[in-house]
């Protein structure tokens, strides 16, 4: 059976007393081959939280775009959209957390329409943003001048752009995608984005199959030749990341045959020396509810915090997550494969 699409009962909390978890039959994730905690042990590793200086936050589910490999389900049709009303709860317990960073994510997180009056109060707190943008949601309507306020406020972006040529970019995110992306970057590029220091736009790249992502700094040159050449673009970095087999991504998987042997990939390729740089031990994920999670991904598995009962942010004394455990599973493996993967991108050399 390569897809769990009956309730598995399996994440893995070495030091929970109960380290079972139900997870909805609705939801796609692996099931075969070793455990992550397992793996964890043959290598005499655990997985714990150090104190966190950094939220990310799913503002919602909505987006102009239905990409193939996200794991998010986001698309124009999402309705789940977090409230001021909850963001202004975050906004106060960031403040007496002292947090340093927020990354803001979606769906589009522009679509939110609190969305600049929140980047707004964060900046004031002197919270440094950073906005994960699909670059086409710039010629959305009432975004017209998107750009430039992203400029004004000095907001760090993170631009997915899965490759270089317009055929590889339009399969995985639809036709039409890949020159309104060019057009952005052009644009971004004409307000000093990945020129000026202060403005950093750095460019994510995704597998467009059943693969881990070729070496980061390679492909940053590849990239830089290719858009350089043909478009004139520059950018900051460029981060590399796997795509984890669960819901959008895995469904594809199993409807080509391939998700047996993506998960056997990524257990052959499991890498010890990431688990120390993994972004779930420094960081706090929010649902667009403001519930906690680990990870993103465990937040799109419904896993709470630590595998322990369902919170809110507010719920949560920031003084007691040290060391507090990280809820796991088959999943995983895509984090700790090869170079490793995180939202900046790989985590050893």
């Amino acid at each position: 059976m390569a897809l769990a699409e009956i309730p598995i009962e399996n994440v893995e909390l070495e030091t929970s007393t109960d380290s079972t978890f139900k997870i909805s039959d609705e939801l796609l994730i692996p099931d075969t081959g070793p455990r992550f905690s397992e793996v964890l042990k043959q290598h005499n590793l655990s997985l714990t939280h150090d104190r966190p200086n950094e939220l990310q936050i799913n503002l919602g589910k909505l987006c102009n775009l239905a990409c193939h490999h996200c794991h998010v389900d986001a698309g124009p049709k999402r309705t789940e959209i977090m409230s001021w009303e909850t963001m202004e709860k975050i906004l106060l317990w960031a403040e007496e957390a002292n947090i340093e960073k927020v990354d803001l994510t979606g769906g589009a997180p522009e679509m939110n329409p609190h969305f600049r009056k929140f980047c707004a109060r964060l900046l004031s707190l002197g919270i440094q943003i950073t906005s994960r943008c699909n670059i086409t949601v710039l010629y959305e309507p009432g975004q017209e001048d998107l750009a430039e306020w992203y400029a004004k406020n000095n907001i760090r972006l993170v631009c997915s752009l899965p490759c270089y040529t317009e055929d590889n970019v339009d399969a995985q995110r639809g036709k039409g995608v890949f020159d309104k992306s060019i057009s952005g970057l052009q644009l971004l590029n004409s307000l000093g984005y990945g020129l000026d220091p202060k403005l950093s736009l750095d460019l994510v790249y995704n597998p467009g199959g059943a693969f881990l992502p070729p070496p980061q700094e390679s492909l940053e040159a590849d990239y830089r030749r290719m858009l350089g050449d043909n478009f004139s673009i520059t950018f900051s970095n460029l981060l590399a990341i796997t795509n984890i087999p669960i819901n959008r991504f895995a469904h594809a998987l199993k409807r080509d045959g391939d998700i047996e042997d993506y998960q056997h990939l990524l257990v052959e390729n499991f890498n010890p020396s990431t688990v120390e740089q993994l972004m779930c031990r420094h960081l706090i994920n929010l649902d667009w509810e403001a519930r906690i999670f680990d990870c993103d991904f465990n937040q799109m598995l419904n896993i709470p915090m630590s595998g322990g009962p369902q919170r809110h942010l507010w719920d949560l004394e920031i003084d007691k997550i040290d060391e507090k455990p990280i809820a796991t599973n088959r999943h995983c493996f895509g984090c700790t494969a090869g170079a490793g993967s995180s939202c900046g991108g790989v985590l050893t050399d």
